[in-house]
C-alpha cells in the first residue's frame, strides 16, 4: 500500500500545533502541556488518603532522570508476601510527559493499590533532545538499578527491599512506553539481571509505524487523538538523525528481521489495543510476529475504543486493569483464579 494521498489529509492541519509543542532553533521543544504534574505524596496520614503511596528517587543525576515509586496505601506489612514489581513507562510519543505527568501518575497509583504491586514509573530522556536509543538506554539503566537493590539490601530504598519479590518482575509500558519495554526486553536478554527475573511484558496502545501505509492508518487518518501528521512528526524528532519509518525502532517487520530469533526468547507477553487506533495494524503485527517465534501472547483488541481511550473512559481504564492483574496473577501463580 502507499503512502496516502495529500488530498486526503487536512492540508490545513499543523501538528505542532496539534501536540501544542514548538521546535526552538537549538533543536529543543518548548511543551505547552495541559495536563498538569503532581507531586508525589509519601506521607500515609495525608487528607484525603490516597490509595497509593508515591516518591521520586534519583536514576542518573548527570542524565537527569529518575523514578517515581508507588505502594499500596497502607503499606503490606513487613510479615505480608512481597509484591510483584511493575516496571512502567509512559507515553507521549517519546517527545512528551513524566512519571508526574496526572493521567500516568493516576494509572501507577491504580495498579499499585488494586492488583496490588510496586510500581516503579521511570522519568527517561525525551526526544528530540535526547534522540532513540537514549529512552532505551535510560529504560536498560533502570533495572540494572533495580539489580542493585536487589544485590545490595542495606543500601537499597526501603520501599523496594521490603516489599519487592525480584523474581516476580515484568515491564510495561502505554504507547510510546510499550514500544520502550519491547526493546528494553530484547536488549536486556543477553545481561544477567540475577536476582532480577522478568516473568512477563505487558504492552497497551504499542506505538511502532512504517513508510507503508496501514489500512488502519489511512482509514483514522484524521483521528482524534493521534492524527497520522502527528504520528509522524514524533518519529521525525525521536529516530536517529536521517532516519525514516523503515528503522528498526519503528517498524516491527524490521526489528524482526535484525532481532530474529532472539524474540523467541522473550518472556509472555499481554498486548492490548483497539480497532478505533491508527496504530492498530501494526500491533496486530506484532503479535504475528512474537507468535511466530514461539512466544506466548495474549492479546485483547477491542472493536470499540481509540488509541489511549483508557485516560478518557473510566470503563476502559477498568477493563485495562483487570486484564493486567489477571496476566501478572496468572503469571507469577498459574494456579491463582480472579
Amino acid at each position: 500500500m502507499a503512502e496516502s494521498s495529500p488530498s486526503k489529509q487536512n492540508l490545513t492541519f499543523d501538528p505542532y500545533e496539534f501536540l501544542k509543542i514548538k521546535l526552538n532553533p537549538n533543536g529543543s521543544l518548548t511543551r505547552n502541556y495541559v495536563i498538569p504534574t503532581v507531586p508525589p505524596s509519601s506521607d500515609p496520614s495525608n487528607s484525603p488518603p490516597q490509595p497509593a503511596l508515591s516518591k521520586d528517587i534519583i536514576l542518573n543525576a548527570s542524565a537527569k532522570t529518575s523514578i517515581r515509586l508507588f505502594i499500596p496505601n497502607p503499606p503490606p506489612s513487613s510479615s505480608a508476601a512481597k509484591l510483584p514489581l511493575l516496571l512502567y513507562f509512559h507515553g507521549g510519543g517519546f517527545i512528551m510527559y513524566h512519571p508526574s505527568s496526572l493521567i500516568f501518575h493516576q494509572s501507577c497509583t491504580t495498579f499499585a493499590a488494586e492488583i496490588p504491586v510496586v510500581v516503579a514509573s521511570v522519568d527517561y530522556r525525551l526526544t528530540p533532545e535526547h534522540r532513540l536509543p537514549a529512552a532505551y538506554d535510560d529504560a536498560v539503566e533502570s533495572l540494572l538499578w533495580l539489580k542493585s537493590q536487589a544485590q545490595n539490601p542495606n543500601e537499597s530504598d526501603p520501599w523496594i527491599r521490603d516489599h519487592v519479590d525480584f523474581n516476580k518482575c515484568f515491564l510495561m509500558g502505554n504507547s510510546a512506553g510499550g514500544n520502550i519495554a519491547y526493546f528494553t526486553a530484547l536488549h536486556v536478554l543477553d545481561l544477567d539481571l540475577a536476582p532480577i527475573k522478568i516473568q512477563g511484558l505487558l504492552l497497551n496502545c504499542l506505538f511502532f509505524s512504517g513508510v507503508q501505509r496501514t489500512e488502519s492508518e489511512l482509514r483514522l487518518i484524521n483521528d482524534h487523538i493521534l492524527p497520522l501528521p502527528a504520528g509522524d512528526l514524533m518519529w521525525n524528532l525521536s529516530l536517529p538523525e536521517g532516519a525514516d519509518r523503515d528503522h528498526v525502532y519503528c517498524n516491527p517487520t524490521v526489528s524482526d528481521v535484525v532481532y530474529g530469533e532472539k524474540i523467541g526468547r522473550l518472556p509472555r507477553t499481554f498486548i492490548n489495543g483497539y480497532s478505533g487506533d491508527p496504530l492498530v495494524d501494526k500491533q496486530k503485527e506484532v503479535v504475528k510476529i512474537l507468535e511466530a517465534h514461539g512466544v506466548h501472547v495474549e492479546a485483547d483488541f477491542c472493536e470499540d475504543g481509540y488509541h489511549a481511550v483508557e485516560i478518557f473512559d473510566r470503563s476502559k481504564a477498568q477493563a485495562l486493569i483487570d486484564n493486567v492483574k489477571k496476566f501478572i496473577l496468572s503469571t507469577v501463580d498459574p494456579q491463582s483464579s480472579m
